[in-house]
């Protein structure tokens, strides 16, 4: 290990109290924490042997996935996870910019590169391929165990280098919190890993974090359990695993838990058994936590950045407030200049070949938000996103996107009007909506916006937003400049009509 983790250390603390505790529970088998950190110990010490320095990892949810990313951090790797869901161009990106003459891939899958050779490790469904890349390496700063790559809002994912003391900090924070409930440290005895663990909050949320707590993380491969990609979901799958699992904990991205509420108003719960379901990615609707909630499905919202090592603020059953992010956690310190959000004290060192990006130690969000009086944080849209009318009112448009999220008739939509009168929106009907139907339910949500933020125009979008079509960052996030380029031609032939909605908020 480059640097002593709390992670690693706790793992191996449980293999020697409690070696027959279960650690993970996949697709074939089931193992205890002796046998997790046996094999840990082992392909950490072939990876030494072998001279790997900086490594890939690629594969799907599971077991190996899990035991190649701890092997790697006690060998004192610089892992890069892959993303399944990056597309070819993004994945070649990443694996050009940092360089990587080697990728630790899990199952049969093949790798992201053609391999010059493909060499099994002492581990079953475990192999270790040579690639030949360009040598740019880009020297990393101190201490760096992990490069996350985030496709943000544009095309070409970012490096985000982060540390073994950030990742055990918000390891540990987390635990703390959602277990400092009486009878919650009972209660979320297991975790379900539900998003791909290339994704950084179920990396270190959902497998961190159990493991520091000796928990069980039930890990099984995405086409088990409905998840397909990062944006494409099964509910049925989806619900008959959790039921088989019988989980304390999951984390969902918005979507995912509009599909769970969904399918619970039409009888099919989630089952009793989850305690605490964690939100976050995107900007998810009060309404939807309340209906949630009201169903009996226990979710809890939280914020977080890659920069920051994923999470900053959660709420939980010991600090809650619905229209809320959560509380700060305590490894981090936040303030709020000029409207903004800025985070201090587990900031990142800086992006791949970029250096520091803070100044005297805060990082700029670039997020919109406040701290109310109880201390919880409330984030109300990007900074960059705010859309500006040609009246001069100033618009989140996330505010307006999560009214249209609650209406029945709209699976995705995308608020537009930039330097115009009124705003408009490029909608993605849900299953079996018709247009007018469409409309009256956007007339309807008019109603509970001021005048200056209601919908007057609506384009039509021909498929929906995915991350396969470049139109979702890989959580879930628009990407506005994409969406709209897209239909150019649509918004162009929207505003060359006057405003279609009075004040009622009727559309005509």
């Amino acid at each position: 290990m480059t640097a002593s983790s709390a992670v690693l250390a706790a793992l191996r603390a449980h293999a020697v109290r409690s070696p027959h505790a279960t650690a993970l529970v996949g697709d074939d088998e089931t193992i205890d924490y002796a046998t997790l950190w046996q094999r840990v110990e082992l392909l950490a010490a072939w990876l030494r042997q072998r001279g790997v320095s900086r490594a890939g990892l690629w594969g799907d949810n599971g077991i190996g996935w899990i035991v190649s990313d701890l092997a790697a951090w006690h060998a004192g790797i610089a892992l890069v996870p892959l993303p399944a869901f990056f597309s070819s161009t993004q994945l070649a990106h990443v694996m050009e910019r940092t360089a990587l003459r080697h990728v630790i891939a899990c199952g049969d899958r093949n790798g992201p590169a053609t391999p010059i050779d493909a060499v099994a490790s002492p581990l079953a469904g475990i192999r270790l391929d040579r690639i030949r890349v360009a040598d740019t390496a880009v020297p990393l700063p101190p201490d760096v165990s992990k490069i996350t790559f985030t496709s943000g809002t544009t095309g070409a994912p970012k490096g985000v280098c982060l540390t073994t003391s950030m990742l055990d900090a918000v390891a540990g924070a987390l635990a703390a919190r959602i277990h400092a409930a009486p009878g919650m440290a009972d209660a979320l005895h297991a975790h379900f890993a539900l998003l791909p663990l290339a994704t950084l909050l179920e990396n270190v949320a959902g497998v961190y974090a159990p493991i520091l707590l000796g928990k069980r993380v039930v890990v099984r491969a995405g086409a088990g359990i409905g998840l397909h990609g990062s944006s494409s979901l099964d509910v049925p799958t989806l619900l008959r695993a959790l039921h088989a699992a019988q989980p304390g904990s999951l984390i969902v991205l918005p979507q995912i838990l509009r599909a769970l509420v969904l399918a619970a108003e039409q009888g099919h719960a989630p089952p009793a058994s989850l305690r605490f379901v964690a939100v976050g990615g995107a900007a998810t609707p009060v309404s939807l936590l309340l209906r949630a909630r009201a169903l009996g499905i226990p979710v809890f919202e939280g914020y977080g950045l890659s920069e920051c090592a994923s999470v900053v603020a959660l709420n939980a059953p010991s600090a809650d407030r619905v229209g809320s992010v959560g509380r700060v956690l305590d490894h981090v310190r936040v303030r709020i200049d000029d409207g903004t959000i800025l985070v201090a004290g587990n900031v990142f060192p800086g992006y791949l070949g970029q250096g520091h990006a803070t100044q005297d130690g805060w990082l700029d969000t670039g997020d919109l938000g406040h701290i109310d009086a109880d201390g919880f944080l409330h984030v109300t849209g990007r900074r960059r996103n705010v859309i500006i009318s040609s009246y001069g009112r100033n618009v989140s448009p996330e505010w307006v996107e999560a009214e249209l999220a609650l209406c029945p008739t709209i699976a995705q939509a995308m608020v537009i009007g930039e330097a115009q009168p009124s705003l408009g929106a490029i909608v993605v009907p849900a299953a079996g909506a018709t247009h007018d139907a469409v409309r009256r339910d956007i007339a309807t949500a008019n109603i509970r916006l001021p005048d200056y933020a209601r919908i007057a125009h609506i384009a039509f979008a021909d498929m929906p937003f995915t991350t396969d079509n470049h139109a979702l960052t890989d959580n879930g996030r628009l990407r506005r400049d994409v969406i709209a380029a897209r239909h150019a031609a649509q918004i162009d032939a929207l505003y060359a009509s006057p405003p279609a909605v009075p004040a009622t908020g009727v559309l005509r």
